[in-house]
């Protein structure tokens, strides 16, 4: 299901690098995330609401703005 706040996300699982971009075009880059938190993301029915309860505030970041 498309997601009205995210635009995109991607993975890196080398660096376990979760990049989540924002409609806004705020992009968060979520560090040490494991493969199965991400692909629990990819098939979740609300995304914004499994970022706010299970990635927010539990990984380090970095933000940024295209």
């Amino acid at each position: 299901m498309p997601s009205t706040v995210i635009a995109k996300i991607a993975y890196d699982p080398e660096y376990k690098l979760l990049s989540v971009e924002f409609i806004s075009g705020k992009i968060y880059y979520y560090k040490e995330v494991p493969p199965g938190v991400y692909l629990t993301l990819k098939m979740a029915r609300s995304k914004g609401g499994f970022l706010n309860k299970y990635i927010k505030g539990k990984y380090e970041y970095e933000s940024t703005e295209i």
